[in-house]
């Protein structure tokens, strides 16, 4: 359950790092530590974006005053055949000390999707006048050497009609709070039926509308504890921001249904490395304060296409949206009108 959490806010590709190799990268000092978590993490960042942005909306329909719908939703962006978000080209001239031990310039390593391994690098510089000290590590893989091919999120959404043509949704996942990991998540958003503007609109077939939805999510994560490098207040914490923009059209049969929308994802996430690291292996022993912030910022069109069935008061429905990161979202609703 610990990892699921971690990948939820981002930082389980961090805290692989922290658990093989943290103490190796800060060892090569604070400017190659941050430039090399900052490729490895942004892969993750984008992926995460693109998963809790999806899942707004069922139909190009909206609720009646008073109507409204509870829903549980699962996202799973993909990233299983996005061998370019895998790797990330590792170039030893823009480090001040990470050489590679084969000799190499340059070459692919992997980012927190990936799966290369193997892949050994070296620090070296002189701690005394005519002495000098080398330390020698790998550099970390990511979850594809796990078998994990996909970022998920999920969350509670409720929608309700207000005055017509017009709905309000929101949505969380209420915040879970153990002794290293904390995570939670809120959003809102509003949908607005182009077609109940229409005269006669009962007897259109379909429905268009316009959907708007902001997403927040902050989790934390404390390895204070894990004794991988010695410090205190060691922790990760992690905030994205992300809007959908969509238009959406649905059929309005009774029971089973297909919409399909076309829209913008923009968002971006703040990863900041927290706390005292104290350094004390390697030729750059030295102890830090509050190390570095991580950012990413992602934007790009979308696409998907979904069906949904309704059985009274019970719902379901699934959409796959192409995007950078193609997603699957799946939901179980209840709901009156």
């Amino acid at each position: 359950m610990k990892h699921f959490f971690l990948l939820l806010v981002l930082i389980s590709g961090l805290s692989v790092t922290a658990q093989a190799d943290i103490n190796n990268l800060f060892a090569a000092g604070v400017d190659d530590a941050e430039r090399f978590t900052n490729d490895y993490m942004a892969p993750l960042s984008e992926g995460m974006i693109y998963s809790i942005s999806n899942g707004w909306y069922n139909s190009g329909e909206t609720k009646p005053l008073g109507g409204f719908e509870i829903s549980i939703i699962g996202n799973m962006a993909s990233f299983k055949n996005k061998e370019n978000k895998k790797s990330f080209d590792l170039n030893t001239a823009e480090y001040e000390n990470i050489q590679f031990v084969d000799g190499s310039i340059s070459k692919a390593v992997s980012s927190g999707l990936g799966d290369l391994e193997g892949i050994r690098v070296f620090v070296e510089g002189e701690v005394a006048p005519g002495v000098s000290s080398r330390e020698e590590f790998e550099l970390p893989t990511g979850l594809s050497s796990e078998n994990i091919n996909f970022v998920p999120s999920a969350f509670l959404q409720v929608s309700v009609g207000l005055i017509k043509g017009i709905e309000l949704k929101a949505r969380f996942l209420p915040k879970i709070d153990t002794d290293e990991v904390a995570v939670g998540f809120y959003g809102v958003g509003l949908q607005h039926e182009l077609t109940s503007l229409l005269p006669a609109e009962k007897i259109w077939p379909v429905a268009v509308s316009g959907v708007i939805g902001y997403t927040h999510l902050n989790g934390t994560y404390d390895f204070t504890d894990t004794e991988i490098i010695a410090g205190e207040n060691q922790k990760i914490d992690t905030k994205i921001n992300s809007w959908n923009f969509q238009a959406v059209v649905s059929t309005k049969l009774p029971i089973i249904n297909f919409y399909g929308g076309l829209g913008y994802i923009t968002g971006n996430s703040k990863t900041d490395v927290l706390g005292t690291y104290i350094v004390q292996s390697g030729p750059f022993q030295q102890t830090i304060e509050d190390p570095f912030t991580l950012t990413k910022k992602v934007s790009g069109a979308t696409a998907n296409i979904g069906t949904k069935l309704k059985l009274g008061f019970f719902r379901l429905h699934a959409d796959y949206t192409i995007a950078q990161f193609n997603s699957l979202s799946v939901g179980i609703n209840f709901g009156f009108r």
